[in-house]
């Protein structure tokens, strides 16, 4: 055996360990709610749980302002997909005067909001308990979310599996899920700069510039809302395009309409959390 292939029986084989721990421990739960954004990690997570538990597992989408229409498109394709038992609930995180004002801990208010709505319904129906998607790579960045999930006692399949961002991906493309491959995309208050106060207005702008930079062709983005500026992060290998007068042209012609006074593109490209970069030291 070659020493390349070697490592991949090697990879394939702890990643069939992993899968194999997750579906076992979600076997012991009588019942569960899946917390299911949409997303590859939600998404396999409500897979393997519906694989594990049949009847006994539903995956719950939260609607809100900060939930993107694309998003809820995509989530709804995926359930029907594989009929998995799924339900629409909304959550009004916004109204909260904390959330709001959007300070570095802006995401526990909205967990905490998520977590306190699925707990009610796992009472109301008779579920054991809550899961949510949270896995090994997500403990190196700020997520003030993972605090308010312990407080509610969520459980965390894939975490306690020791299953990455990578097995997640590889696990999802294995099981034909359509998101498998789908770029990571956090909800729409993550694109706004810490102490701008979340608004319903804000998030639209959000939501429009990117649908507008998605008919554009690209992929891995984000807009940036810093008040009056946006700063538009386009994934590394999709700059060269970006960084053309033509392209300069069309981002001035999209956000200048949206309320923004400086259009900006940010010559690091794009990078998840990139607000968190200035944060040290602070407890999750």
């Amino acid at each position: 055996m070659g020493r390349v292939t070697f490592f991949r029986w090697f990879g394939l084989g702890e990643l069939k360990s992993k899968q194999k721990r997750l579906e076992a421990e979600l076997a012991k739960v009588p019942s569960l709610i899946v917390a299911y954004s949409g997303g590859v990690d939600s998404a396999y997570l409500a897979y393997a749980a519906h694989r594990a538990l049949g009847s006994r597992m539903l995956a719950v989408t939260a609607l809100s302002a900060s939930y993107s229409d694309r998003d809820q498109r995509e989530a709804q394709a995926c359930v029907e997909r594989f009929n998995l038992p799924h339900e629409f609930i909304s959550t009004d995180e916004i109204s909260n005067p904390a959330y709001r004002a959007n300070n570095p801990d802006r995401c526990f208010f909205c967990k905490d909001e998520l977590f306190s709505k699925l707990d009610d319904l796992a009472s109301s129906r008779g579920f054991a308990a809550v899961a949510y998607g949270v896995n090994v790579d997500d403990q190196g960045d700020w997520r003030p979310g993972q605090r308010a999930a312990r407080q509610h006692q969520v459980l965390t399949p894939l975490l306690d599996a020791g299953l990455t961002k990578a097995d997640i991906r590889e696990l999802a493309r294995a099981a034909d899920l359509p998101v498998w491959n789908r770029p990571a995309s956090a909800c729409l208050s993550s694109r706004i700069a810490y102490g701008v106060e979340v608004t319903p207005e804000r998030l639209s702008v959000v939501e429009k510039g990117e649908a507008a930079l998605r008919a554009l062709g690209f992929r891995q983005f984000r807009v940036r809302h810093h008040d009056k500026l946006v700063r538009i992060e386009i994934a590394p290998e999709e700059l060269p395009r970006a960084l053309s007068p033509e392209m300069a042209r069309k981002f001035v012609e999209i956000f200048k309409p949206l309320g923004f006074n400086f259009v900006t593109l940010d010559l690091e490209g794009y990078r998840s959390g990139s607000f968190n970069t200035h944060l040290v030291n602070i407890p999750s």
